[in-house]
């Protein structure tokens, strides 16, 4: 699985679109974690999903290569996939790793 660290090491390597405004590339960048994620999820189940997103999140934000702007941006992309309970506890998980 790819991890956070990876993740935020190619969106540092890459240059940003000339034209394009930074929230549009935030966006795209963590439509591409979501993509990634969702490949390396296939066929686990959710409580072993939440446990490895949890656990990387919290190794990015320890090693400073996963901001609170990027929680956010995970949060607005998968929320709309989500139920009720699902986005709560999605929310719930955010603000706890956006205190580390």
């Amino acid at each position: 699985m790819k991890d956070f660290k990876s993740y935020s090491n190619e969106r540092q390597d890459k240059q940003p679109d000339e034209g394009a405004g930074g929230s549009a590339q935030s966006y795209n960048h963590t439509v591409e974690l979501a993509k990634v994620l969702t490949k390396a999820m296939s066929g686990k189940n959710e409580g072993q999903i939440l446990h490895t997103i949890i656990a990387e999140a919290e190794r990015g934000k320890r090693e400073g290569t996963l901001t609170n702007q990027d929680l956010d941006n995970f949060y607005t992309a998968l929320s709309p996939l989500l139920d009720g309970i699902k986005k709560r506890k999605l929310r719930e998980v955010i603000i706890k790793l956006k205190s580390i």
